[in-house]
């Protein structure tokens, strides 16, 4: 909804002006060079639970992980077998892989600690004068923090000046009823406990639910209230998300297949050759080519860079499971204004009785009597320092064409009558200096404003006849009315006011210039484009038009919806795709009818009402530049922009991460196959030993940044914004996935085992069948990571596409090859022989037949 249009009642109970104070130059705060002088020495205001994970954390988990714990046995095994010089390059070995690994986690953390930067909650601080919007983790002891409705409070502070100040402490307290707060008389040096009315301190992590402030922070990070449950928070895991669970399931599965092959071939080899401990090291090879440890990995970082990239984009993702679902969204659900609009508001005309006047702003103006006072009840009826782009434009046209401007800021709030669901209109009461009476100011909605001032039917219609001709024109219409009132106890209800309609004003917000071309990509990608708005039908239908989306005419307004029920609101949202005169509490019914009906629903919002839709919804999208801290923590992904199409974006990103994620798993599936293979149909058979310990570890220095690093950095598909929506049920280890991976291995197992056999069976030597064999498998294994680059191109057809990390791994693989291949030292260490030419053409021609019959395949399968 567009709640700036139509705030909520808790927002508008807060749009109390602020008290003198609130505003004064006195506060001064903090300067710049003290904050950071504070900052480097008390360090951020974080709980320990968001620190990112050191170098050292890194390096021990590294340590721990299953792969280098089966090398560092290998490697006590040679010591024991007497051939340390194995053994030593074992460990050269098994520490560049590590290094590796720690590289691909440390850029992997580097992305989360930048998101988690714009994750962080902002605060108002007030330093050296001036206000300034920054991350709450650099808040400060000493700080200024200016609150209001909607914020989370970034620290424990002491509050000096409050209107209306009251805070939800339920966080610390478990009391869900909010408190009242209170100015301190006077300076404290500790915070007092949460948990009551009146107090003078605000604790970090309560949420301001009403009213102004400004507070000194008092305690920041582990030193607040919050802070001191701290350890309770680092026990609390993350949950587990689906495609976690999915790959830890599959490395089960291998890690018990591999356990079971590593006994047999540690038996066979054992009794065959009567070599027990070269048995048992028969065996640990055989574990560490089954173990695909780099499945962990590699999800770790798809998710972590993933995230990065889309936050670049303008989206923050502050809960990573979001970037699984993005490619299964059917249905985004979105504000209009300023998220489908500009919401850079401009009062467009102005009606006034028989007065109807058209806003130049690049011309002198000189309003007519009636628009005149229409203007400054809008005025009256607006905050004095708005944020809303509505109100600023009211005051805005106020400044350029009243003489008398400055007038409307000498008089004093008495009440204000906020906006709700029964009244979609503002009521402002001002006592004015020198007047016997009281001024009521109201504007809102035509038909409340209509309802305001008792207007019998027949004016009523021609009031909403001429608003209907507004916003047909795309505006966004507002009435005015005023009241003169007896300065006695006001009633609960401006319904007794006996208003005087005034007349409308219509707001022009420009269609974002982006945004019907995003619409046009989602209606190919399978998504429906739902517009959700407080605004006029007419003018929702209106912008609909101008957007493109599809069944303009259709629209359901809030009081159609609370009249439905339950099986007819579901029917009703399959085909509709405005709704119109909503209020935020009815998004919540929206995002469920939508789930019932089997929809994966994106759900934009911004306020504090919009938070229970943001959590149900199955992507909750907040606005990071209007939406409040509430909102944010709410959404699992936040509009840097507010822009419509960076959602759009986001979700083309989100399907591309999970292709290059579901090609990447295929790779590690399809490679594990051949080494497997070579791995245990030696032992099986009889025949010499082709992939000795450090041969694997030279095989994953070329598997570990290809599964990461090239398919995490390839393009997205041509076609991946005009396929449906992805299944969300489906497993990234769908059985057609599992059985091509395999069939792409089994295809390079073939080729790698018939140029060893032949080279066998021609009696060229155990070294240089070896050769050929691991050389055949390198090249295969490059294979591989070309071939999986695509599910439709083949390989010529992908370098065309540019892909900077999987040029570096092919030409550093080939680097290498030679090195073992044609250096003595290392190509005694390897235990090969020297390969000539046609060798090398043979090992090619072997490899590349594997990869012809998987792009036979593609061919085949795109003409079928």
């Amino acid at each position: 909804m567009d709640s700036k249009l139509y705030p909520s009642s808790l927002t508008l109970m807060s749009h109390i002006d602020p008290a003198p104070e609130l505003t004064k130059p006195q506060f001064q705060g903090l300067s710049e060079q003290e904050a950071a002088l504070r900052l480097a020495t008390e360090g951020p205001n974080e709980l320990p639970s968001t620190r990112s994970r050191s170098t050292l954390k890194i390096t021990i988990e590294a340590l721990r992980e299953p792969m280098f714990l089966l090398l560092v046995a290998i490697g006590v095994l040679y010591v024991v077998l007497g051939d340390l010089r194995e053994s030593l390059a074992l460990l050269v070995a098994v520490f560049l892989v590590i290094g590796i690994t720690l590289y691909q986690e440390r850029k992997a953390e580097h992305a989360l600690e930048a998101l988690r930067d714009l994750s962080s909650p902002r605060a108002l601080v007030i330093r050296g004068g001036t206000e300034r919007r920054i991350p709450g983790r650099e808040v400060v002891r000493g700080d200024l923090i200016v609150l209001s409705e909607g914020d989370r409070v970034p620290a424990d502070a002491l509050v000096l000046t409050a209107v209306s100040l009251t805070t939800d402490e339920s966080l610390l307290t478990g009391e869900s009823v909010p408190v009242r707060k209170v100015a301190s008389l006077e300076e404290m040096a500790t915070m007092g406990r949460p948990g009551g009315d009146d107090q003078p301190c605000v604790y970090s992590g309560s949420l301001v639910v009403q009213g102004l402030g400004i507070a000194r922070v008092l305690a920041t990070g582990k030193s607040t209230e919050l802070g001191r449950i701290g350890k309770a928070l680092e026990t609390v895991k993350s949950e587990r998300t689906a495609l976690q669970n999915q790959v830890g399931r599959i490395v089960k599965i291998f890690a018990a297949i591999g356990l079971g092959l590593c006994v047999l071939a540690a038996l066979v080899y054992g009794i065959t050759h009567k070599d027990w401990p070269k048995g048992i090291l028969v065996g640990l090879t055989m574990a560490i080519s089954m173990v695909p440890e780099e499945l962990p990995v590699v999800l770790t970082i798809f998710l972590a860079l993933g995230a990065w990239r889309i936050s670049r984009r303008g989206v923050l993702t502050r809960r990573i499971p979001a970037i699984e679902t993005l490619g299964s969204a059917t249905v985004l659900c979105a504000d209009k204004t300023g998220t489908l609009t500009q919401n850079r508001m401009s009062v467009h005309s102005l009606f006034a009785g028989n007065d109807s006047f058209e806003v130049d702003h690049e011309k002198k103006m000189a309003l007519t009597e009636g628009c005149q006072k229409l203007l400054a009840v809008a005025i009256l009826a607006s905050q004095r320092e708005p944020f809303d782009p509505m109100e600023k434009a009211i005051r805005g046209l106020g400044q350029e064409t009243l003489a008398n401007f400055a007038r409307f800021d000498a008089g004093s709030l008495v009440r204000e009558y906020p906006l709700s669901r029964m009244l979609l209109a503002v009521v402002r009461v001002w006592d004015v200096p020198g007047e016997n009476t009281y001024t009521a100011a109201a504007k809102g909605a035509p038909e409340a404003i209509a309802k305001l001032c008792h207007l019998t039917d027949t004016e009523t219609a021609e009031l909403m006849s001429q608003a209907s001709r507004m916003a047909n024109r795309g505006l966004r219409v507002l009435g005015g009315a005023r009241a003169a009132l007896p300065k006695v106890e006001l009633p609960d209800a401006p319904l007794e006011f006996d208003f005087k309609f005034l007349g409308l004003l219509g707001f022009e917000d420009p269609v974002r210039p982006a945004v019907p071309g995003a619409i046009s990509e989602c209606v190919a990608a399978g998504i429906r484009v739902v517009m959700i708005t407080g605004d006029y039908p007419v003018t929702a239908r209106s912008i609909a038009r101008q957007i493109g989306l599809p069944h303009p005419d259709e629209c359901v307004t809030g009081s159609e919806l609370d009249a439905m029920d339950e099986s007819e609101l579901r029917r009703r949202v399959r085909t509709t795709s405005i709704f119109a005169r909503v209020v935020p509490e009815q998004k919540l019914r929206l995002v469920e009818a939508l789930q019932a009906n089997g929809e994966i629903v994106a759900m934009t919002g911004d306020g504090v009402n919009d938070a229970p839709a943001l959590r149900a919804a199955n992507i909750g999208v907040a606005m990071g530049g209007r939406g409040t801290d509430v909102a944010r923590e709410s959404g699992a992904l936040v509009l840097l922009d507010d822009d419509f199409s960076s959602i759009v974006v986001a979700v083309r990103l989100g399907r591309r991460i999970f292709d290059n994620l579901r090609k990447a798993m295929s790779y590690v599936l399809a490679i594990h196959v051949p080494i497997a293979g070579m791995s245990l149909i030696p032992v099986l058979f009889g025949w010499p030993l082709v992939l000795l310990p450090l041969n694997i570890v030279f095989l994953e220095l070329i598997i570990d940044p290809a599964c990461s690093m090239a398919f995490e950095g390839e393009s997205e598909e041509a076609d991946i914004m005009r396929r449906p929506p992805r299944d969300p049920k489906q497993s990234i280890f769908s059985l057609r996935n599992i059985l091509l991976s395999l069939l792409q291995g089994v295809g390079a197992l073939l080729s790698v085992l018939l140029v060893f056999v032949v080279a066998l069976y021609r009696g060229q030597g155990e070294m240089d069948a070896r050769a050929l064999a691991f050389t055949t498998l390198i090249i295969a294994n490059l294979g591989l990571i070309w071939t999986n680059r695509s599910r439709t191109r083949t390989v010529l057809e992908t370098l065309r596409s540019p892909n900077a990390a999987l040029w570096w791994i092919t030409v550093s693989a080939f680097v290498f090859l030679g090195l073992v291949l044609y250096v003595p030292f290392f190509r005694v260490l390897f235990q090969f022989s020297t390969l000539h030419a046609l060798d090398v053409a043979i090992c090619f021609g072997a490899a590349a037949f594997s990869v012809f019959l998987v792009d036979v395949w593609k061919i085949s399968h795109r003409y079928a």
